[in-house]
Formats: structure tokens, C-alpha cells, sequence
């Protein structure tokens, strides 16, 4: 047997069974199998009419009847046979010539010139044959609506900012409007030893009221009730993206107001500038002059009688200084291998983008500062502001209200690395 023979083989082995007439016949036309349904149904329906009339009248039904019965309800199991048959066939579609995807496996591998050409040159070596298959697509022709997106539990949101300056200052609640304290703005000190009976110096201290009103930071957005309605998650994803957008402007509040308008007075705009105190030179031997500084300004705070608390950094810069190597390779203030959180002399740092690259502050945070919360985080929904009512639309409002009080701006040292 050779090579052509066997594909041959395989192609016959693998040919689907066809439906219709076994007997090699001519496949018979649906219209006249219907035709011949009817008539043999009518023929069944006639004997029955027959039988029900002679069971009525008591009569005797006779054999030949009985066979003119039997010999109806054969001929229709037979022509429904063959009208399911046929109609199988039809719904799985004629295979006609040309149309390779309705043709089976071992067909296309007998029909394939590859074959053929492998059989006439004595069958060596070794061939591919491209076996070409009908693909399944999203079509109508094809899965159509079988084919259906996998929908994933988790929504996918975008990045959230760590809030940690606020954890740095001292805590405080009021039911004011504005917070009000006395401020000392001066100190002369003359205190001395004296003799018996002599006058004794006179000291002098001034005060002021300093004021920190409670400011308010709110926004809104429009949901329709028909999504809130239809998406059960829709409402703690909105209530957490509103409340980490007031997170993330009171920090900055925090940092960099200006006390103008519905501004916070914030801590940078009321420390004191960086200066390397008198007496004292940085050695340098670090190679690294932002850890230097931040030294030194630590040295300024405790000198002004307020020991530093921490250090708060862009991260750009505090990277740049985890980074830094000795002429070995070795890091110098960070070991990869540990998971310490980020400290510098002994003080926690708090890396914030909230702050300008290239700027720091360090200094006695729970001295210098005072936050006063007048109202938590409060998220409220309304279907009644403007014209939402006969919109269907509700409105969401996110808004809290606060005061900061910098008591001790001395307390802060404001600088500048000087790299940018």
C-alpha cells in the first residue's frame, strides 16, 4: 500500500455519516415527503374515526382494518424518519465541492497536493500539510453571542497618595468657627542676682491674640440614580474618591497655604529659614550635602529650644539620599535588605510629593503646630439640588472643616538643598 492509498484510507475512515436514503437511492425531495406525510396521516386519522365509531356501536373490528392500520402507522414513523433525517442534514449544510472548511480532516490530508507529491517521490522523508479550519469569531456566523467578556469583581482605580503630614502635628477639636490664642512675640529677660534692699530688674514679655479660622474644603459630583441603583459598588467607590480628594488638598493645605481667601496659613509659609548655625562647618565627608543640611537644621531647631520631630522631603530627595554610596559601593544611610521605614538622624521622614523637589522641613512638629477639626469627613447624597429631581441625577457633596493654629513658627525650618 502506499502513501496515497493510506490518506485515501484515512480521508474515508474520517468522512462524517451522511443522512438520508441507505439504499443508494435517489434522496428523496421534502415536498413529497410532506405530501406523503399528510397522506399518511390522513389515513391514521380515517382508521382512528373508524375504530372510535364501530367501539361506539358495539361492532367487531376486522383484521383487515386492524392491517390497513398497522400498515399506516409504519409508513409514517418512516417518512418522519426521514424528514428528521433529512432536515439534520440540512441544518448541518451540504458539503459541496470547493468549500474546503466543510470538509473533514482526513479528507483535506487525502485531498492535499502535498500528499500526492510525497506519494510519487517514493514516500521520504517528511511533509506538512496545512489542515485548514473554520475559525471561531464573534460573528453572527460563528459563537456569536457565546462569546461574552469575562467581567472581573475588582474595579481597577487609579493610585491613591499615602496622607501622613497631618499624623505629624497635634491633635485638636473645637465647635468655633475660628480658633483664637495668645501668641508670645517677645521676650526680654532680665532676671539677675541682687543685693539686699536693691531694686530689682524688670523683665518684659508682649503677647498677641493670633486667630486661625476654620476653613472648608468640599466638592461634588452627579451620579445618576439609575448607575447608583445598578452598580452596588458605585457608591463606596464614589464616598472613597471624594474623601481622598479632600485628603489630598488639605495636605497641601497643611504645607503651603497662604492664609489668603479660604486658604490654611500653613506650616512652610509661617517656618523660619534655613541657616546654618554660627560655629560649626559640615564636614562634607558624606559626599552627600542634603544630609548635612538636614543636620544642620535640626541643630537650628534645638538651638531655637525646639528639638526637631522629623523631616518632611520630596521623594525624589529622599531617594537620592538612600542612594548615596561610599567609593566601595556600599550604601551609606540605607541597607536594601531591611525593611526600617525611612528615618534620617534618629527622625522619621516623611516623603511627600505634596512638597517641591529639592525643598525640606524639618522641625518640632507637635510644637509648632495645632490641627482643629470642626467637622469630620461628612458625604452626603441629595436628589434635590437644582434640577435633579426630574433629571433622575443625585448629587454627591464631600466636605470637611478645619483650622490650623502654627503657634510655634520657630519651630519649622524651611530650606533648600540647592540641587535644582
Amino acid at each position: 500500500m502506499n502513501m496515497l492509498t493510506s490518506a485515501a484510507a484515512i480521508a474515508a475512515a474520517s468522512t462524517p455519516l451522511e443522512f438520508g436514503r441507505k439504499d443508494g437511492g435517489a434522496e428523496p425531495d421534502i415536498k413529497a415527503l410532506q405530501t406523503q406525510l399528510e397522506g399518511a396521516l390522513n389515513t391514521v386519522k380515517a382508521a382512528a374515526e373508524e375504530f372510535r365509531a364501530k367501539a361506539a356501536s358495539g361492532e367487531q373490528i376486522s383484521n383487515s382494518a386492524k392491517e390497513k392500520a398497522d400498515e399506516a402507522l409504519t409508513k409514517l414513523t418512516e417518512i418522519r424518519g426521514e424528514i428528521t433525517e433529512l432536515s439534520q442534514k440540512l441544518a448541518q449544510g451540504r458539503r459541496g465541492e470547493g468549500d474546503p472548511a466543510l470538509k473533514s480532516m482526513g479528507e483535506q490530508v487525502g485531498a492535499s497536493e502535498a500528499v500526492k507529491s510525497f506519494a510519487e517521490n517514493g514516500a521520504r522523508g517528511t511533509i506538512r500539510i496545512p489542515i485548514e479550519q473554520k475559525a471561531i469569531t464573534s460573528a453572527s456566523v460563528s459563537a456569536g453571542a457565546l462569546s461574552r467578556p469575562e467581567r472581573l469583581a475588582e474595579i481597577v482605580s487609579l493610585p491613591m497618595r499615602r496622607m501622613r503630614v497631618r499624623d505629624l502635628l497635634m491633635p485638636g477639636r473645637t465647635n468655633s468657627a475660628s480658633i483664637e490664642y495668645p501668641k508670645q512675640t517677645s521676650r526680654v529677660n532680665n532676671a539677675a542676682p541682687v543685693a539686699e534692699q536693691a531694686e530689682k530688674p524688670a523683665s518684659s514679655y508682649t503677647w498677641t491674640v493670633a486667630t486661625a479660622n476654620v476653613r472648608t474644603i468640599a466638592h461634588w459630583v452627579p451620579v445618576s440614580r439609575q448607575a447608583m441603583d445598578d452598580t452596588p459598588q458605585l457608591e463606596s467607590l464614589i464616598d472613597g474618591e471624594l474623601r481622598y480628594g479632600l485628603d489630598i488638598v488639605e495636605e497641601a493645605q497643611l504645607l503651603l497655604g497662604d492664609g489668603t481667601g479660604q486658604n490654611l496659613y500653613g506650616l512652610i509659609p509661617q517656618a523660619v529659614a534655613f541657616a546654618a548655625p554660627a560655629g560649626i562647618t559640615a564636614p562634607g565627608a558624606t559626599g552627600n550635602g542634603s544630609v548635612d543640611m538636614l543636620r544642620l537644621a535640626m541643630l537650628q531647631a534645638e538651638l531655637a529650644e525646639y528639638p526637631a520631630t522629623g523631616h518632611v522631603l520630596n521623594p525624589i530627595d529622599w531617594a537620592i539620599i538612600e542612594l548615596s554610596k561610599d567609593t566601595q559601593g556600599g550604601y551609606l544611610f540605607a541597607n536594601p535588605q531591611q525593611l526600617a521605614g525611612p528615618t534620617m538622624w534618629g527622625l522619621p521622614v516623611v516623603p511627600t510629593q505634596a512638597i517641591a523637589q529639592d525643598k525640606f522641613l524639618t522641625g518640632a512638629f507637635n510644637m509648632a503646630a495645632q490641627i482643629f477639626d470642626r467637622m469630620d469627613t461628612e458625604v452626603l447624597i441629595s436628589s434635590e439640588d437644582r434640577d435633579n429631581f426630574i433629571t433622575n441625577m443625585l448629587t454627591v457633596r464631600a466636605e470637611r472643616r478645619l483650622a490650623l493654629a502654627v503657634k510655634r513658627g520657630a519651630a519649622l525650618v524651611y530650606g533648600d538643598f540647592g540641587r535644582v
